[in-house]
């Protein structure tokens, strides 16, 4: 039976099934207790079995799981001795390290079409109207053989359904300005936390962080988060389209031996606290269904409450680390953490979880039948990578060798609907415009016309489609002599050539 080695006390050792692993997960704890060690110890455990894993590693700090751990210190080695971890070796993982902003990785993409209307609308938190224009203008651009790639693309097809309203409203079902302007605003708004960065192509393709290296361990895909979480729309966008892009490609294969990826989301609380209502109950929705699909998702936050209770319910393996109860919200959230382990008569888990030194943790895993094992207070195992964080040396060498830097390093801007329509647009004004005047005559006089002498000639006498300066000159005088003071000239004129008084 495949297993992760968790924890062990005196008595017992608490390990974490590999068959239950798509069975969503939980680690939690206060700062500096030792969580970011044990999603290390997770991940590098799903890897050694063969299973890819992706983690959003918020900090900086899980990029150590690309670099072997140094030599045992004496504090080390007498704890891999409590442990009873005789064959314990450093060792780095196979990682692959992403980043939207491609500073810290390879750049990670999607296209507007594989977002979808739907979901964009939940991202841009549109009303049922607005999704349905929405939903319109995706039609049109299939219809219209339009690709939607990135967000200029999406600009210039809200453009061109506003300048043809009538005629799209009349084929596809009404579409109004004010909607169209409302979701240009929302789009500006996803454009300021830096949406341009992520859409666009070569796009994800999924297969790409399912991946095994040589040796069968599952390759750690690790996206540098530490900048992207400062934008919360857009961190929730992208971990919710690769979610969601999971669950509708992968097939349905039940319970597996092993899972066929491991997702986990560091500092889970940002992915919820600003995210909008309906981003929140997709996620819900994921991660309730995706399980079939042999995913497991583990959540990383400091308070187990930190996550919504329709999702905190489904994590049947669980690592919870110390927590001070401070303040009544501590309090209460000790509690709350507590209730949520199956009991154990030998230990009060309230009182513990208050108590935990670091590297100490309360553990409870699924076992036979996927029923949940009393909790424990354990000892956490040792991860064989580096605790901690990599040099920008380091970083550089792991990225040079990876297998997929030629294929997303480099951007591709393909002709899409903006380029599409611009021409459209061109053409249009082209065929509009008057034609060029021409010298008169013979080809000479065509030259003579593109010259200075034909811009003077026709300044002064005029063409057939603008007047000259003489005829300019006729038709004023003409006018003038309908008005009074134009009479009194007129009758001055007259008057000194036939010799008359004004």
């Amino acid at each position: 039976m495949a297993s992760i080695l968790v924890g062990r006390n005196e008595e017992t050792a608490v390990e974490l099934d590999a068959r239950y692993g798509n069975r969503h997960g939980m680690i939690a704890g206060a700062t500096g207790t030792g969580k970011s060690v044990s999603l290390m110890l997770l991940a590098e455990g799903f890897s050694r079995l063969g299973v890819p894993c992706f983690l959003a590693d918020a900090k900086g700090d899980l990029a150590g799981l690309s670099q072997a751990a140094g030599a045992p210190s004496d504090k080390l080695a007498a704890r891999l001795a409590r442990l009873g971890l005789a064959d314990w070796k450093p060792q780095a993982n196979p990682v692959i390290f992403w980043d939207i902003y491609g500073k810290s990785g390879h750049p990670v993409r999607a296209t507007v079409s594989e977002m979808g209307p739907t979901l964009l609308s939940r991202i841009l938190e549109l009303n049922d109207t607005q999704e349905g224009v929405m939903e319109v203008i995706f039609r049109v651009a299939d219809d219209e053989g339009l690709l939607l790639l990135d967000l200029a693309d999406l600009r210039a097809m809200l453009g061109f359904a506003a300048d043809h309203a009538k005629d799209i409203s009349a084929r596809y079902g009404l579409i109004s300005p004010q909607s169209v302007a409302a979701i240009q605003r929302s789009l500006l708004k996803l454009e300021q936390d830096g949406a341009d960065a992520f859409f666009g192509e070569p796009a994800l393709e999924l297969a790409d962080l399912m991946r095994q290296d040589m040796s069968g361990h599952g390759v750690i895909s690790v996206l540098a988060a530490d900048t992207l979480i400062l934008k919360p729309r857009l961190y929730s966008t992208f971990l919710l389209w690769l979610l969601s892009e999971l669950f509708e490609q992968l097939p349905e294969v039940g319970d597996l031996d092993v899972p066929k990826m491991a997702f986990f989301f560091d500092e889970a609380h940002l992915l919820f606290d600003d995210a909008p209502a309906a981003l929140r109950q997709r996620v819900e929705q994921v991660v309730r269904l995706i399980r079939s699909k042999g995913v497991g998702v583990y959540f990383c936050s400091q308070n187990p409450d930190d996550v919504p209770g329709d999702i905190l319910g489904q994590l049947g393996n669980r690592v919870q680390h110390a927590l001070r109860a401070f303040t009544p919200r501590d309090q209460k959230a000790v509690k709350a953490a507590a209730e949520t382990f199956a009991r154990n008569p030998n230990l009060d888990v309230t009182e513990a979880i208050g108590t935990l030194g670091t590297g100490e943790a309360l553990a409870s895993t699924l076992g036979d039948g996927g029923v949940p094992s009393p909790v424990q207070k354990v000892l956490v195992s040792t991860p064989t990578c580096r605790i901690g964080a990599i040099t920008p040396d380091e970083r550089a060498t792991v990225r040079a060798r990876s297998p997929v830097g030629g294929k997303y390093d480099t951007s591709v801007n393909r002709e899409s609907a903006e380029e599409r329509l611009a021409a459209r647009a061109s053409e249009k004004n082209a065929a509009d415009a008057p034609p060029v005047p021409s010298g008169r005559g013979s080809a000479a006089g065509a030259d003579e016309g593109a010259g200075w002498g034909g811009v003077v000639r026709d300044a002064v006498f005029g063409t057939k489609r603008r007047q000259g300066m003489i005829e300019t000159m006729a038709k004023s005088m003409v006018r003038t002599a309908g008005s009074r003071v134009g009479q009194q000239i007129v009758r001055g004129i007259l008057g000194s050539i036939f010799g008359g008084k004004r």
